[in-house]
This record gives structure tokens, sequence and C-alpha cells, in this order.
């Protein structure tokens, strides 16, 4: 796939770097040509200087023939104009923008960008991880009616098979962290200590469903 990047930062370079090893073709869009030095001697792509959200910078970064476009500069304005450009003049399907404004960015989430808030998401993971409790949504879809969320899970749970956890809270267990890694549960799992629980839930419930895994399970017609 041949994918542009707009920015050529830390997480660019480091972003069309990693792309290119896994046999990508990748063109990389800064109006600074010096920020090319990050990118170093090795990287074989296309180096475009101009401006990311121009059709004309972008076509020369052969956005035409493209397959997805990150847009990684240090402006959200610029970075939210460039994607919408790309999915909305040239059809890219696979677009996703960084944004530091975390309220922006839930709003260009509902516009069907795909947005990362990275200093937000840093420092809520951190909290999750000092103080679990709720749910921390960590996708919506473009209505917002749907999200996949990290909720935290009474240790009451453990031991308890995914089926169980899934009918008693009536929500789709999409995975599980354990260790470090991604877990894909059948209904059989065992949810064990440690595991961090990842599911699928409309919005509107939310509070029943934190409420629920909160609770811990009902003490009658388990396993």
């Amino acid at each position: 796939m041949h994918i542009v990047i707009m920015g050529c930062g830390r997480v660019g370079s480091a972003l069309a770097q990693n792309l290119e090893q896994q046999g990508h073709t990748v063109a990389v869009v800064d109006q600074d040509p010096t920020a090319f030095r990050r990118l170093g001697s090795s990287f074989g792509g296309r180096r475009v200087t101009g401006v990311g959200f121009d059709q004309d910078t972008l076509r020369e970064a052969g956005i035409e023939e493209a397959g997805a476009f990150a847009a990684v500069s240090s402006g959200d304005n610029s970075n939210i104009i460039a994607a919408r450009v790309a999915r909305e003049m040239f059809g890219i399907e696979n677009v996703a923008a960084r944004i530091y404004d975390p309220r922006r960015a839930e709003v260009y989430q509902r516009l069907g960008i795909p947005t990362v808030a990275t200093v937000r998401w840093t420092a809520d993971q951190m909290l999750r991880r000092l103080l679990p409790s709720g749910a921390e949504p960590l996708w919506r879809d473009p209505t917002g009616g749907v999200q996949l969320a990290e909720v935290h899970a009474s240790t009451a749970w453990v031991g308890h098979k995914i089926s169980r956890i899934q009918e008693e809270t009536r929500v789709r267990v999409a995975f599980l962290t354990r260790l470090g890694e991604a877990v894909l549960p059948t209904s059989q799992t065992v949810l064990q200590e440690g595991d961090l629980v990842h599911v699928m839930m409309r919005t509107d419930e939310v509070d029943t469903v934190e409420a629920a895994f909160a609770k811990g399970p009902e003490e009658e017609g388990g396993h």
C-alpha cells in the first residue's frame, strides 16, 4: 500500500520508518525541508516540501494512488483540514488525524475522521491504571451511539466465564488485555486477576454497564 503522511516530526518520522519497514511505500509531506533529516539516510520514500492540505502537494506525494493518509503535524487545524481533503477530495478511506485538543477530537470523530488525541490518551491511560473505575471510551462510531470501552470489573468477576459476564452485564466482551497482551476471548474464557476488560456497548447504557461490572455476578444461577 502507498501511504501519505503529513508532518515529519517525531511521530511522523517514526510512523514513516515503521511503515516502510513493513513493506509499504511512503511519502512524507512537511513545510520545513530540514524536518526530513529525522527520516535518516536509509528512508527510501518520497520527501515532499509543501502544505499538507494543498491538493497539488498531495498529488505530488501520490495521494491519488494512496490507500491511507495520516495527518500528524503539530497543528490541529491543519491536521483536520488535510484529513478532510484526503477523504472528501481524493476518496481515501483510511484517514487518521492527530489532535492535541481532546474536545476537538470528539467533534471530528463524529464527522467520521478517526482521531488520536495523544496527550489525553496518555494521561487517561495513566489515570486508568492508578484509579481504575467506571468505563473509559476507546472508540465511538461516527453517530456516537455505540462505543468500545475499557470497563473496570470488580474482582468478584475473577474466575467466571466470559459467557456469564456477557449474559449478566448484557454487553459483548470485545477483548481482554492480559499481562500486556490483547486476548480475544471465547465464551469459555475465564476472567483472571489483573485482566483489563474491553466491551462494546450502547453509549446510553454506560451507567448500567458500569454498575453491573462494579457489582459483580448475581449470587444464584452461576457456574
